[in-house]
């Protein structure tokens, strides 16, 4: 069984950055298609970004020129770069993955909390 581990979260003061860390907890499944998503409280899971095993990214239009999604294949990790955060942006950030031998795959969730 493969679970996918979030890293990076935390309090930030409006302006900062964070960035995000996804692997998968055991080195031999590959992550393919890769996401992150976000929940705030109360509300639905959104979708943020999307990156390919190419490299080939897309964005939740609100979110273009802020966040940028990026990956490592050789260490088998994907990152998401938040920059020039605002309070809105606190939410639960989610890695989404499809796992090579494990199929689509959730991570458990990392808190981003962004003080005004």
């Amino acid at each position: 069984q493969v679970q996918l581990v979030e890293s990076g979260g935390g309090l930030v003061q409006a302006g900062g950055s964070l960035r995000l860390s996804c692997a998968a907890s055991r080195s031999i499944f590959s992550l393919n298609v890769a996401g992150w998503y976000r929940q705030a409280p109360g509300k639905q899971r959104d979708w943020v970004a999307t990156i390919t095993r190419g490299g080939k990214t897309t964005y939740a239009d609100s979110l273009k020129g802020r966040f940028t999604i990026s990956r490592d294949n050789g260490n088998n990790t994907v990152y998401l770069q938040m920059n020039a955060l605002k309070p809105e942006d606190t939410a639960v950030y989610f890695c989404n993955a499809d796992v090579s031998f494990a199929g689509n795959v959730w991570g458990q969730g990392t808190q981003v909390t962004v003080s005004s």
